[in-house]
């Protein structure tokens, strides 16, 4: 199994553009890993919904109360 440090070392070893390369996927694969945590938020957030656990308030005080609990 290669450890971080062989990882990287490799990625030195690379051409400009497979270096280039291995950013665009770091990049992709960051913005899919957000999406996914967003989404399993959502839904959690739907779960609670359904079963009436979140308060919603339009009144100030009354969201600085909830926020306090």
């Amino acid at each position: 199994m290669m450890t971080f440090n062989d990882i990287v070392e490799g990625i030195k070893s690379l051409s400009t553009n497979e270096k280039e390369e291995i950013q665009s996927l770091l990049q992709q694969y960051l913005r899919e890993e957000r999406r996914d945590k967003i989404y399993e938020s959502f839904q959690a957030a739907q779960k609670e919904q359904q079963q009436g656990n979140l308060k919603f308030s339009n009144q100030i005080d009354e969201l600085k109360q909830l926020i306090d609990e």
